[in-house]
């Protein structure tokens, strides 16, 4: 991650933000495309989005409680993959809000969903789906949604139907193991 300060207000706010109820809640992070945000095009770089799209997996990950468990317990959040689609592109300046969310699970496997929103519509600028999970480093495993649910004192409830892209992105996964 190469966006510090920005990585650095994100600790020093979370504490002070409303906390989040796992595991449907959505973070929230309003942001401003920087100049060193920007490429040649003059507007946002494809690979910044993906830098900033840590910050809002961070900031679900402290708000709904996961942190201080991962920490104590020496599990370590990690991305095994994703995809992006970009609809509208983001100009130097301009005001943006990054929505995060647990789209759905399956075992040790959860789907979150990044939505980039832009205008006072709330226009989707850009999505990302990603296969996330928390990976145990004292046991040399990953946990499951469930025993991660418990361990922050949320209910074990079962996913939301996976969309037809999460499925697609669980199964390119998998055909990637292959290969």
């Amino acid at each position: 991650m190469n966006l510090w300060l920005r990585l650095l207000i994100l600790l020093l706010s979370s504490p002070f933000r409303s906390r989040l109820t796992a595991p449907l809640a959505v973070s929230r992070l309003n942001f401003r495309v920087l100049p060193n945000d920007i490429d040649s095009n003059l507007h946002m770089t494809n690979g910044r989005y993906w830098t900033i799209f840590d910050l809002g997996r961070l900031d679900l990950v402290f708000r709904m409680g996961l942190g201080r468990v991962a920490w104590r317990s020496k599990w370590a959040p990690i991305v095994s993959g994703g995809t992006i689609q970009f609809r509208r592109e983001l100009k130097p300046f301009q005001r943006f809000v990054l929505e995060t969310r647990l789209a759905g699970w399956v075992g040790t496997r959860i789907i979150m969903e990044q939505r980039v929103l832009v205008g006072d519509e709330e226009k989707v600028a850009t999505r990302a789906l990603l296969i996330t999970g928390i990976y145990d480093r004292r046991h040399r495993r990953f946990v499951s949604t469930d025993q991660m649910m418990e361990a922050i004192g949320a209910p074990s409830v079962p996913s939301p139907e996976l969309s037809k892209a999460a499925q697609a992105l669980l199964a390119a996964e998998v055909a990637m193991k292959e290969d």
